[in-house]
């Protein structure tokens, strides 16, 4: 899926920022930027982007950005593009949140929170195709497994299988990948141990979260466990293992974003 976007930010220097950020990502396509109210106005109206980043509280008070061009939007448009808050300030989250916005990022931006966007926009257009009971096609990109809102960010989480009264509780950072065997799936552990829990694979997109990726309609790997990616025999391959795991071009692109995410990272590629 493709997003085209404008940025519109009073401070010249953290558009460029932010638009050095977005072009890493395929799917996000640059039209235009503006440094006021106006200009940025006049650009949505022209190009009508399915993105607007805007800072709502820049330190230059004469550009008069702010979230009333929201309002002045629906002036306009029938429908209104996804407006991304970019500012430094956290007080202002609610009455965003007030207006609509998709998103609310904090300066200055990470690469992480692109990914995060990205993948919720992927995400909600996916969940609304099957609600629409529409079919979805190869051009329509996965999204990496959201994130439990109960499960704390730096807790490991652990799964408890259970079965006849049979508590079995695996720690989710020793699973390797999850294999999907009709209405049950297979999780492969580090140790070459497989368990077999009574749940589809889909049960498990919502209950992990990255580094577990989807990468085939019958495979989520964990990223940390990845030694190799052959994208000509569009496999991957598991460490210490001779598991070689397929993804299918539809997941291309979470394939993609592990790539960079390892070169993100203490990286020689030689």
């Amino acid at each position: 899926m493709n997003y085209s976007y404008i940025i519109i930010d009073a401070n010249q220097e953290d558009v460029l920022k932010t638009k050095g950020i977005a072009d890493r990502f395929s799917e996000l396509e640059f039209l235009a930027s503006a440094n006021n109210y106006s200009e940025g106005l006049n650009l949505i109206l022209e190009h009508t982007p399915a993105l607007v980043f805007l800072e709502i509280d820049p330190a230059t008070t004469t550009s008069n950005l702010s979230l009333a061009l929201i309002n002045e939007l629906h002036r306009y448009l029938k429908v209104i593009p996804k407006i991304i808050v970019t500012t430094s300030k956290k007080d202002l989250a609610f009455e965003a949140i007030q207006h609509g916005v998709t998103d609310y990022l904090l300066k200055p931006l990470l690469r992480i929170d692109l990914i995060k966007l990205t993948l919720k926009l992927n995400k909600s257009k996916v969940e609304k195709a099957e609600d629409l009971n529409e079919p979805i096609f190869n051009d329509v990109k996965p999204v990496f497994l959201p994130q439990q809102e109960t499960v704390s960010q730096g807790q490991s989480l652990t799964l408890c299988i259970k079965s006849y009264g049979d508590y079995r509780y695996i720690d989710a950072k020793d699973i390797c990948y999850l294999r999907a065997d009709n209405n049950s799936t297979d999780l492969h552990l580090y140790n070459g141990e497989m368990i077999t829990a009574f749940k589809t694979l889909k049960h498990f997109e919502g209950v992990l979260s990255y580094p577990f990726i989807r990468i085939h309609n019958s495979y989520i790997v964990n990223r940390n466990y990845i030694s190799r990616i052959h994208s000509g025999n569009s496999v991957c391959y598991i460490k210490n293992s001779a598991v070689k795991l397929p993804f299918s071009k539809s997941y291309k692109v979470n394939i993609d974003l592990i790539i960079s995410e390892f070169a993100n990272g203490n990286y020689l590629e030689i």
